[in-house]
Parts: structure tokens; sequence; C-alpha cells
């Protein structure tokens, strides 16, 4: 499997909500940094504290929420994603559309690492 293949399997978990596959693409010492203005941004360290902390956790406060992927950038053992988040929040009803990047790194065949760069003003927006 490529590292770009290896992303868009990662993509497809989390679509999904297949936690194991997650799991198995992701090193057990996983380092996600999100922005900190990211609702719930923060650093996370380790696959299952991202599921918790990340995925589980968007469901009570959005009623929908995607990361649509325009372009993935090849640079070896990084691969950076160029896309968009599109959301509505529960309780405001509001919708937003923000451009967002994805740099990931890979370790040995898994994603060690992933950073996020967003405008997180646009999502907060959505949020009150």
């Amino acid at each position: 499997m490529t590292n770009i293949e290896l992303i868009k399997e990662l993509y497809r978990a989390f679509r999904e909500k297949d936690y194991d596959a997650f799991l198995k693409i992701c090193t057990c010492d996983l380092e996600w940094i999100q922005n900190p203005g990211f609702p719930g941004g923060k650093t996370y360290i380790g696959a299952q504290a991202v599921i918790e902390g990340v995925f589980k956790a968007f469901n009570n406060d959005w009623q929908s929420w995607s990361f649509e992927t325009e372009q993935y950038l090849d640079a070896g053992e990084t691969i950076i994603v160029i896309g968009k988040y599109a959301g509505c929040h529960r309780i405001s009803g509001r919708s937003f559309l923000s451009g967002a990047a994805h740099v990931y790194d890979i370790c040995n065949g898994k994603v060690c690492r992933f950073r996020q760069f967003t405008d997180t003003k646009i999502i907060w927006d959505a949020m009150i």
C-alpha cells in the first residue's frame, strides 16, 4: 500500500466510523495535533485518545461533519491533503464551510503524526 493509499484508507475509516481500521493504520503513540482554536482542539497522544476525544466527541456537538478531499500531495514520508470541512452545529443549526490542510507523517507504513491547519473562526461562528 502506498502512503497516499494509506491516507485514503484513513479517511474511509473516519467516514465509516471503522475504529478498528483506524487503530491498525496508526501507531499506538500517534500524535494528533489540532489547531488550538479548533473546537476541542489540542494535541492528543495515542490512537485510542483520538477516537474518544475527537471522532466520538464530534457527535455530541455536530449534526453533520465532513471533510472533503480535493488534493493529495506526496512528499515521501509526509502526505499533505488539501480539502474543506463542512458541518452543521447541533444546537445553533448553523452551517459552515472552511478550507483546510492536513499533514500526515508516516513511520514504517503507519500514520505517526497528524497536523491540522484550518480557519477556526468560521467554525466557531457556526456554533453561536
